[in-house]
């Protein structure tokens, strides 16, 4: 009995060494050579850095990760009971009352003005420049090209004050459109509004540049389509089939502004989905189901420079080019609309020409409309 007992423990015994030897051996030797190669590729930023370029990538990471902060927070307010029937009131003010989306009357020129969106637009750096000046007499609308993977400059130059836009078109009050169905984000759509950034759609596309002399709307035109073909080096615009925003300028009699913002399409690098690819065939089917679509794209993080979702530290220029005047006309014949989409094409493309040698040197192709 006593024998029995004595080699069911040896037996324990050694089978718990050769167990834990194996073990020495599968984490030990294949391991390290991996997580070295892995900490080799991933480029730290250093520890010393200075105090302002530290705050510019708080403010960029901060806005990264706004929309999904915005809905935790939101969930977080929603666990306390006691707010439940002020979240119900809230709710029921977004999704049923309030229209300001559809007007743009919540912009904050404050707010606009914040020295936090300085820090946004140095990271980059943002800037602006103007080829002439645009009179207040008369209502605009702004054409962004290209999207890019989130649209960057766009934020910096048209809903912000950190790259001068009031200064430089003193009594034009701008507003950025994006999506109506951000505005159904919680908390979040409070900020967007006070930058000025309104909704999309027709209806307020109509409502802000009827309000008066001065007011502007800015589209990115390409719009989900083009962000699928944002890639550093390129300049692909989704552009012959979009004539929703020269109908609406000539319905209005507002001025057609071309906006080329060089380096948007540098910031993010986006992985390989030609047309075909089954990535590509998923993206469109996103895009036909929920109005958008979700680019795979990376960048770096605050901590390395080359892994995260934050955008790379690279220039962008965006050059605002001479106005195209338009004859007012309700209901413009597809002619007219075609002709003018023409003279948009003539003056994108000035740009491009202008100034691809001075800021887009590094370009790996030239300036192509694809669709």
């Amino acid at each position: 009995m006593d024998k029995g007992h004595d080699l069911t423990t040896f037996s324990r015994t050694i089978s718990a060494s050769s167990l834990r030897g194996r073990l020495t051996k599968l984490t030990g030797a294949p391991l390290r050579p991996v997580a070295a190669r892995i900490h080799a590729s991933i480029d730290f930023v250093p520890t010393k850095i200075p105090r302002k370029r530290r705050l510019q990538t708080m403010v960029v990471a901060v806005w990264s990760v706004l929309l999904v902060t915005s809905c935790f927070a939101f969930l977080m307010l929603c666990s306390i009971p006691a707010l439940w029937p002020f979240l119900v009131m809230y709710l029921i003010w977004i999704f049923w009352i309030d229209k300001s989306p559809a007007y743009g009357n919540r912009l904050a020129p404050w707010f606009r003005s914040l020295k936090i969106w300085q820090y946004f637009a140095e990271y980059y750096p943002a800037s602006l420049l103007k080829e002439c000046d645009l009179p207040a007499d008369r209502p605009y609308v702004f054409g962004y090209h290209p999207h890019g993977i989130i649209g960057m400059g766009a934020l910096a130059t048209f809903a912000t004050e950190a790259t001068g836009f009031s200064k430089a078109f003193p009594g034009i009050k701008p507003h950025l459109l994006t999506l109506t169905n951000n505005f159904h984000i919680p908390l979040y759509r409070e900020v967007i509004m006070s930058l000025g950034i309104s909704s999309v759609s027709r209806e307020s596309c109509s409502n802000i540049l009827s309000s008066g002399p001065g007011q502007a709307i800015t589209i990115v035109v390409g719009g989900a389509a083009e962000s699928l073909s944002a890639r550093p080096g390129t300049a692909d615009l989704t552009l012959k089939r979009r004539l929703g925003f020269i109908k609406v300028a000539i319905q209005h009699g507002a001025d057609l502004v071309p906006v080329f913002s060089f380096g948007e399409n540098d910031i993010y690098n986006q992985m390989p989905n030609e047309k075909g690819t089954t990535i590509y065939v998923l993206q469109k089917k996103f895009q036909s189901m929920f109005g958008f679509t979700l680019p795979l794209f990376h960048g770096r993080g605050m901590l390395n420079y080359n892994l995260g979702l934050m955008p790379y530290r690279r220039r962008i220029v965006s050059v605002i080019g001479r106005p195209i005047h338009v004859q007012r006309c309700e209901k413009p014949p597809l002619e007219e609309i075609e002709r003018v989409q023409r003279l948009y094409i003539e003056e994108l493309t000035r740009i491009w020409n202008t100034y691809k040698d001075e800021f887009a040197k590094t370009r790996l192709r030239e300036l192509s409309i694809v669709d």
